[in-house]
């Protein structure tokens, strides 16, 4: 496959995902410390990978290295905070990025923006993380749904749940392998 994505800027932590057409992009809050193997959600403990498969966003169990593989089933990938790293409250509002992620999501133009973690949702959608509920927000980003799902950090296991996930699953038209 040739790559569609490269870094633009060489201090970037992960390099974008993003090409027009996508049905979701996963925004994430900044690289986390894995991502020096290049990879994201990378962490052992993350639970991002088994549940793209378990709520039918993949066909198959996908590894981190593999996420170049993903633009083909139209599922991209970034950060609001590409020149940082490390856990959310690690990450200071200064270092998020607005006009380059809004101008990212007007050239690739997603059926669905999710965010997986409240804190980059709340810096974009400029509401405090608990006001915000999980799930569909019922707003656009021009013509992209906005959705807030459960972080998949292994550090943010007591607030997980898998059911903002299967919204997304669901609005995108896909189908949990149990369930084909």
């Amino acid at each position: 496959m040739s790559r569609r994505w490269r870094k633009t800027i060489s201090r970037e932590k992960l390099p974008d995902l993003l090409v027009p057409g996508l049905d979701v992009v996963f925004v994430g809050t900044a690289a986390g410390r894995p991502a020096a193997v290049g990879a994201y959600y990378a962490h052992p403990g993350n639970r991002f990978w088994p549940t793209l498969h378990e709520v039918g966003l993949t066909p198959r169990l996908y590894q981190p290295h593999e996420f170049p593989d993903l633009v083909r089933l139209g599922i991209g990938f970034t950060d609001m905070a590409k020149l940082a790293s490390g856990m959310d409250h690690e990450i200071d509002p200064a270092q998020f990025d607005i006009p380059r992620f809004e101008a990212a999501m007007e050239r690739c133009a997603p059926r669905a923006i999710a965010f997986t973690s409240k804190k980059a949702a709340s810096v974009f959608l400029r509401a405090p993380t608990g006001r915000l509920a999980l799930g569909r927000q019922g707003r656009l980003y021009r013509r992209s749904e906005i959705f807030v799902l459960a972080s998949p950090s292994g550090a943010a296991t007591r607030y997980w749940t898998v059911a903002p996930w299967r919204d997304l699953a669901a609005f995108l038209g896909r189908v949990p392998p149990d369930e084909g």
